[in-house]
């Protein structure tokens, strides 16, 4: 069992379960009033592990402007997962910090955070804000001013916001924050390496600059400038079109990234995502060496022209005709996908130490051999406290913990990614995680509008897969994509952070007699590599569309009943996409389209 919930079923089952509710550190005594103080307690502990939880009460008369609380650990004891704070480590001393939205306490308030740990030991030498958690002494005087913001750069901008990413400053004591600037005027405070300025005009130049800040109030001076002009009323975010190759089309598919150039998609992409590398026992590794790195390309197979090389230490594979592709488009920006549904059972593992979880996949995207390749990571977790191949109980912050290791080990000089659930029924996978909070680590959100039904449901009703809309009749509600949007930016994630999913393949049913959506079947229909769905270069010919449902379209042909996007369609949820306000579109995969790319170029000429 992993999670808070299987750590606390193996206490209770234990003899040896403590109650300690009364192990404190630094417990504040009655002469810390009008101080800023830290208790921290254990709330639960098995003798090999235990969960804790810090609560910091402001004492004082005057507002506090984030909050620091640090201390050490003996060997042999460690913490794992935090949540509602940022941890960093160096041996046994640990800091916890705030994670911006419960980093301002009004006199008189207090704000809490909790994590779970290895070991026997406890926390020792307890300090917030560098004076003793207890409210007695006086903090050390910090003078010092952090370091600058440096590589501010824009990673997205809409008509009426601009996204922006920079590297960490540095501080002798530490930073908590940073003031993003539009000339003048202070824009935005976050606790993070990114921000997304929102309240702009269109069609107008921005120039922005960022400063960093202490939790004694010191203040670094200004970043380098960066100037942006937001797009045209009505557009998205740069229009970003984002593919994802499948590392495992080039065995039966016979696809290959030289497809991506021949047919056109290379110049219509922004981004492409490579999927998968896997996430074993909570560590990022290789999918498949042979197809990533390691299978020789002839001439004519190469992108370039070029065959391979047997040289010792040459790169090949996928990975090198990635790289010759970068270096045809040199606009290209490629992102390595972990997880997906097969290889997401790691992810519970990882979100009990975010930390190494996130360092592994690190040392494994920037490895010598390929660091060129890639621009960034794309975490494809399917499902964070919740049931996809494998059911995950990592808790509601899991993912915003894992999300905020891994955005601290790449930097801003990196994207960071994720696709995400597009369950907007009550209650469903978009609830299980706080998306909205971890929105703040990401560059964006691929949510997978896509999948809503299928022939895992043997008997339908049939359906279509990637409704952009409800309909009378739905099977389910909350399964379209319009409420999947609504519901992530009712959870304050800017519609520049939100892509729309497509796909680039149909599912179907056969047994069917009904040619509209909502008819009896008997089970999946076949297809060429999995009953049940089959790409649409195939079904446009197999089983051309009758009609239109929910934006999307549907065919009935014989006894089989399937649902595809068309490029009438696409054309469609692309201008819903304008109209949101959204970042562009993302669509899964490649090797579905025609060999002239009829739907991506729908997606590249809807976006604009």
């Amino acid at each position: 069992m992993t999670g808070t919930g299987g750590r606390r079923a193996i206490a209770l089952a234990g003899a040896a379960t403590l109650a300690v509710a009364t192990t404190l550190l630094a417990a504040p005594p009655a002469s810390s009033a009008g101080s800023l103080t830290a208790t921290c307690a254990k709330t639960s502990d098995w003798g090999t592990g235990f969960e804790g939880k810090c609560t910091i009460t402001n004492g004082t008369a005057a507002a506090v402007n984030g909050w620091k609380v640090e201390g050490d650990l003996p060997s042999g004891t460690s913490i794992g997962a935090t949540w509602d704070a940022v941890k960093t480590v160096l041996g046994g001393h640990y800091t916890f910090t705030d994670v911006g939205w419960n980093g301002a306490l009004a006199a008189g308030a207090s704000a809490s955070f909790g994590f779970g740990g290895t070991g026997p030991g406890w926390l020792t030498g307890c300090k917030v804000n560098g004076a003793a958690c207890d409210g007695t002494g006086t903090p050390p005087d910090d003078t010092q001013a952090p370091t600058a913001p440096s590589g501010l750069k824009s990673t997205g901008k809409t008509a009426t916001s601009v996204t922006l990413s920079w590297t960490a400053s540095s501080d002798n004591v530490g930073v908590t924050g940073y003031d993003v600037y539009t000339g003048s005027t202070k824009a935005d405070t976050v606790t993070g390496t990114s921000a997304t300025v929102s309240g702009l005009s269109p069609r107008t130049a921005y120039t922005f600059t960022v400063k960093a800040r202490d939790a004694a109030g010191n203040t670094s001076g200004a970043s380098g400038p960066v100037s942006v002009t937001t797009d045209e009323g009505g557009g998205t975010s740069g229009g970003k079109v984002i593919g994802y190759f499948a590392q495992w089309g080039v065995y039966q598919r016979g696809y290959h990234v030289k497809n991506i150039d021949t047919s056109g998609s290379a110049a219509k992409l922004t981004h492409i995502n490579y999927a998968f590398g896997n996430v074993q026992n909570g560590q990022c590794t290789i999918g498949d060496s042979y197809a990533d790195y390691d299978r020789f390309y002839s001439a004519a197979e190469s992108v370039d022209g070029v065959a391979d090389t047997w040289d010792t230490g040459a790169l090949r594979g996928s990975f090198n005709q990635l790289r010759k592709l970068k270096k045809k488009h040199p606009h290209l920006k490629i992102l390595w996908s972990f997880g997906g549904w097969t290889w997401s059972g790691g992810f519970s593992q990882a979100a009990a130490n975010p930390a190494a979880f996130a360092e592994s996949c690190h040392r494994l995207v920037e490895d010598p051999r390929w660091a060129d390749v890639f621009d960034g990571i794309d975490i494809d977790w399917e499902y964070p406290n919740a049931c996809g191949l494998t059911c995950d109980t990592s808790g509601f912050a899991g993912y915003r913990n894992l999300m905020s290791a891994v955005r601290a080990r790449f930097g801003g000089g990196a994207l960071v990614t994720a696709a995400i659930p597009a369950d907007a029924s009550s209650g469903g996978k978009i609830d299980a995680a706080d998306y909205g909070g971890a929105a703040q680590y990401v560059d964006w959100y691929n949510p997978m509008t896509y999948d809503f039904f299928g022939a895992w449901a043997a008997k339908g009703p049939t359906a279509p897969h990637s409704p952009l809309t409800s309909y009378p009749g739905i099977p389910q509600d909350g399964y379209n994509s319009a409420a999947t949007i609504a519901k992530l930016k009712a959870k304050g994630i800017p519609a520049s952070k939100l892509l729309l999913g497509i796909g680039f393949y149909g599912r179907g049913w056969t047994g069917v007699t009904q040619s509209e959506p909502g008819g009896a079947a008997t089970g999946a229909a076949p297809g060429t590599y999995e009953a049940g769905i089959e790409d649409y270069k195939v079904l446009k010919s197999k089983c051309p569309a009758t009609g239109t449902v929910a934006g999307t379209a549907y065919a009935k042909c014989g006894a089989e009943w399937w649902s595809y996007d068309t490029p009438a369609t696409i054309g469609g949820k692309m201008g819903y996409a304008r109209d949101q306000g959204l970042a562009g579109a993302f669509f899964w995969e490649l090797s579905g389209d025609t060999t002239g790319g009829e739907l991506i170029t729908a997606v590249r000429n809807g976006l604009g």
